[in-house]
């Protein structure tokens, strides 16, 4: 009987003796290598994950960035801060970044834009752009104030007030998964220290703008006759102020008849 127990003893041995000397073999030949400059600059990162940055996930920029395949400073939510470290892991320079946040173009709130209709169905602005018009509102291309922008926000920056969306700059990372979710293509992001933006995004002419809103830009061009240096462009009966060229000189808002921009 004890001759039986030493065998068994000594086959169960041999077995896991060959499996781990198996399994050890196995783990050199197909291990992945790692890049420690990689799992350095994921260490860096935040982790939140938001997909601003253009890549799957904080693991996805950090095997981008430890590749020289996207720039030290591409995480929006990190910053300058975090830029500034994932350089020096890459013995590089982090170079300018420009803080960025996001900004909703249109300011027709409960007061200011009129509404053809109750909506009562569900509280989601890509159900309500479904309905009659693209929603209650008289202007087609208004914020729904549903919130949707809201709940994508990791934030906390952007909020529903009076019926319409606003961002706080102060909170916001740019990370633009508010972009991305509003059905009517309403917020851009623009460079933080940008003192003027055109709150409006209506296509309509000036007259359907006057009837449907009571501060939306109707093409005037005045403030393209104001602005000294070529900054501002009509396109489909809307102004747009080019960041690259803006001075932020405050013309163009003194001059604006309908006070949309801001």
């Amino acid at each position: 009987m004890i001759t039986g127990i030493v065998i068994a003893a000594v086959l169960v041995g041999g077995v896991g003796l060959f499996i781990g000397l198996f399994l050890g073999v196995a783990g050199k030949k197909f291990a992945v290598e790692v890049d420690e400059k990689e799992i350095k600059v994921r260490e860096e990162l935040p982790g939140n994950n938001c997909g601003g940055c253009g890549y799957p996930g904080c693991d996805g920029l950090a095997a981008a960035i430890a590749k020289g395949e996207a720039p030290v400073n591409a995480c929006p939510v990190g910053g300058a801060a975090v830029g500034a470290k994932i350089a020096a892991i890459m013995g590089q320079e982090a170079g300018e970044a420009v803080r960025m946040t996001a900004f909703v173009k249109c300011a027709g709130d409960c007061e200011k834009a009129k509404q053809n209709y109750e909506y009562t169905g569900v509280q989601d602005c890509k159900m309500a752009a479904m309905m009659q018009n693209g929603g209650s509102k008289s202007c087609s291309y208004g914020c729904l104030g549903y919130g949707s922008c809201v709940k994508a926000c990791s934030f906390d920056a952007i909020h529903i007030i009076n019926g319409i969306a606003v961002v706080d700059k102060e909170k916001c990372k740019a990370c633009g998964k508010c972009v991305a979710e509003c059905p009517k293509r309403l917020i851009e992001l623009i460079p933080y220290d940008q003192k003027q933006a055109v709150a409006c995004s209506s296509k309509d002419k000036g007259k359907a703008v006057m009837d449907a809103c009571q501060v939306g830009c109707i093409g005037c061009r005045k403030c393209v006759k104001e602005c000294p240096q070529e900054a501002i462009t009509v396109v489909d009966n809307v102004a747009h102020i080019d960041p690259e060229k803006c001075i932020n000189c405050g013309k163009c808002k003194e001059t604006c008849p309908r006070k949309i921009i801001v």
